[in-house]
């Protein structure tokens, strides 16, 4: 049985200038903050990938594929799923994403036409606090698969010329898109608005159960991670006492 997906009708080519991004070997992952109007720079600390953002604005999730295949890429904002909005897992419902294509995924998907914008906001009023689930806010993951390669053709004997393409079932995809939980992570992401962004739906069929590649992008606001040292940061010198400070004495 085929699994039936969420994808966007989208050429390769067509995307704005390469942002900094949590870059894997088959999918890169950015965020543009959509107020701005500019790509969040990524920050790498101890293994992991950072960005800042800014409460109140409305941002957007850039997968560029790095593949020659098609890929289907199962997102996850705050460990829930942004297509189905269950708690996410590698067997759920994602975004197919043509050889070297890429896509921006505004929001929370309503409907064939519409999402919920993704909007920063302080972590209570994020949808998975809303929903219940707050215990992953602060990050956002992508899980990647190949697409199951089609069988050979056979051909009918003789002189009948059709084809008969077989394809076997996809394996049912097991596991979570596991990640770590932030001690302390006060910046989410809220259910906005609604505006139009149209896909279609197809049919894909992963090569395995488990992903080829899961990617993860941590995200605070810019003082959190300043304060943690994510972003790059001066301590402060501690001030020693100068026990000749001054020539004479002054006035008190």
């Amino acid at each position: 049985m085929k699994t039936l997906l969420i994808a966007l009708a989208i050429a390769a080519g067509l995307a704005h200038a390469a942002p900094a991004a949590a870059v894997g070997r088959l999918l890169d992952l950015s965020v543009y903050d959509r107020d701005t109007q500019r790509s969040l720079p990524v920050y790498q600390h101890q293994g992991r990938y950072y960005v800042a953002g800014q409460p109140g604005h409305r941002y957007r999730v850039t997968l560029r594929s790095r593949s020659g295949d098609d890929l289907l890429a199962v997102l996850s904002v705050d460990g829930v799923n942004a297509v189905s909005g269950q708690t996410a897992g590698w067997s759920q419902a994602g975004y197919v994403l043509d050889p070297r294509a890429n896509t921006d995924v505004l929001g929370w998907r309503k409907s064939l036409s519409q999402v919920a914008d993704f909007v920063f906001t302080d972590i209570g009023q994020s949808y998975a606090a809303k929903t219940g689930r707050p215990d992953n806010v602060g990050v956002i993951g992508v899980a990647v698969f190949r697409r199951k390669p089609l069988p050979p053709p056979v051909y009918e004997p003789a002189y009948e010329a059709d084809r008969a393409m077989n394809q076997a079932a996809a394996p049912a995809a097991s596991g979570e898109l596991q990640r770590a939980a932030k001690a302390s992570a006060p910046l989410g992401t809220g259910h906005g608005e609604r505006e139009n962004s149209a896909v279609t739906e197809v049919e894909f069929e992963r090569a395995s159960s488990s992903p080829d590649e899961v990617v993860t992008l941590y995200y605070d606001t810019w003082n959190n991670l300043a304060a943690q040292c994510v972003i790059p940061c001066e301590r402060p010198r501690p001030v020693r006492p100068d026990p000749f400070p001054g020539r004479f004495v002054p006035d008190p």
